[in-house]
């Protein structure tokens, strides 16, 4: 048992990650924080409990993971990761303390946010990718998985924390007081990046700047990822479930108001309970040796489930239950296809990959949520998770796909040569 232990959490022997970690751990709890409050405050303050206003918001603030791909995967390959993200979290910082005052002042209006959601889309898109591939950094490839779920495991553990704190700041102090504490909580993840041995960082190999222009760079990385099938079908899952399935902002909030009728705090337990799941399936990942497209099928199965589950849910416990194991299961599949992706790519490709990863599980947002929000408003929030289970069994035939062609080209290239 202790072994088993020692082994899940086997990344924390590196200094490095331990000291990022925690820095990373507090800013986490501030950024679901916001995001409770962000939802909030346009559902239930700037809005008539409007789905679709915060399907625009989703849109704007994960829009720039695609638009913004040709230059985001650039950085990500070629820039410092540590210089890179002190700028991209000082900028959310810096966006998080501007919103909670013009908020605190009572001047908030709808537009503000959604300018605010679509600027700090832009910092994240840059900072996902290098946040991502700067794990390898801290421990190296040998303990890449263990890194990456140990990351979910952090940050979902704070997604248990986060929103149930926003919820009762939010009926305490205010709105704007959850952006506040957001904003000063990066001052914890920059101490820790300043705080990094260089010496024991584990460099990897770097791409040439000198390879023609942006446009030519992400046609590479198209390219790259064209070639592989196994690529392409752990793309292609991210997509349908990212565009219709991770629209929890929208499917917690709009239950939680339309249909079990629950205030701030119960609407903020609700993503902490969901928290529960994620953080579990976190741990689960850790626990495994190597990733593997089974754990894909698995999770895009029970993420259809979780959702049917949430849909038909009669009572707040039961749709609260329901979200735990769609927690589970989301966690499963970004995990997995996180750490398939940064194993099986080339270390100088590695970046443009992620990025592409990170431009399709959240750049369909800007499709997805506005169609989700619509649902929810026109037929009710029970028909918007219909969608998501969609997603999830859609996502499954294509895990399934992939793994028969697979099969199947491993039997005919062991077929013995005749003459």
């Amino acid at each position: 048992m202790r072994r088993a232990a020692t082994e899940m959490f086997r990344s924390l022997r590196s200094r490095n990650y331990r000291v990022w970690a925690a820095g990373a751990f507090v800013s986490n709890v501030g950024t679901w924080m916001q995001r409770t409050a962000q939802s909030w405050l346009v559902l239930i303050q700037l809005t008539d409990r409007n789905a679709s206003a915060v399907g625009i918001v989703m849109a704007l603030q994960f829009g720039p993971q695609l638009l913004l791909l040709p230059w985001t995967g650039y950085a990500a390959d070629h820039f410092n990761q540590r210089r890179l993200l002190v700028a991209t979290q000082a900028s959310m910082g810096a966006l998080a303390l501007a919103l909670g005052l013009l908020t605190v002042s009572g001047a908030v209006q709808l537009w503000h946010v959604y300018v605010f959601a679509f600027l700090f889309g832009c910092a994240a898109a840059f900072d996902a990718p290098v946040r991502q591939t700067f794990v390898g950094e801290l421990v190296g490839d040998a303990d890449l998985p263990n890194a990456v779920a140990l990351n979910s495991t952090s940050f979902n553990a704070a997604r248990m924390i986060g929103p149930a704190v926003a919820g009762v700041v939010i009926a305490g102090a205010g709105t704007g007081w959850a952006f506040l504490i957001n904003g000063a909580s990066f001052v914890a993840v920059l101490a820790s990046l300043s705080l990094l041995r260089s010496s024991e960082l584990r460099g990897h190999a770097r791409a040439p700047r000198d390879q023609g222009s942006l446009g030519s760079r992400l046609t590479g990385g198209l390219r790259y990822v064209w070639s592989r099938p196994d690529l392409k079908a752990i793309l292609i899952m991210l997509f349908l479930i990212g565009t219709f399935g991770l629209n929890f902002q929208i499917f917690i909030s709009t239950m939680a108001t339309r249909v079990f009728h629950a205030d701030a705090r119960g609407y903020g337990l609700l993503s902490s309970v969901m928290a529960v799941g994620t953080v579990a399936g976190a741990l689960l990942g850790a626990a495994q040796s190597r990733p593997n497209f089974a754990a894909l099928l698995v999770g895009a199965l029970l993420f259809g489930l979780g959702c049917s589950f949430a849909a038909l849910a009669p009572t707040y416990w039961m749709f609260a239950a329901a979200l735990a194991l769609i927690g589970l299961a989301a966690l499963t599949v970004t995990n997995t296809t996180n750490s398939l992706m940064q194993l099986s790519t080339e270390p100088a490709m590695r970046g443009r990959v992620m990025a592409l990863r990170v431009g399709v599980a959240l750049g369909g947002t800007p499709i997805g949520a506005p169609i989700v929000g619509w649902i929810a408003d026109q037929f009710g929030p029970r028909w918007a998770l219909g969608v998501g289970a969609a997603s999830g069994f859609a996502a499954a035939a294509v895990a399934v796909h992939a793994m028969l062609r697979h099969d199947h080209r491993q039997s005919r290239d062991q077929l013995p040569v005749t003459r």
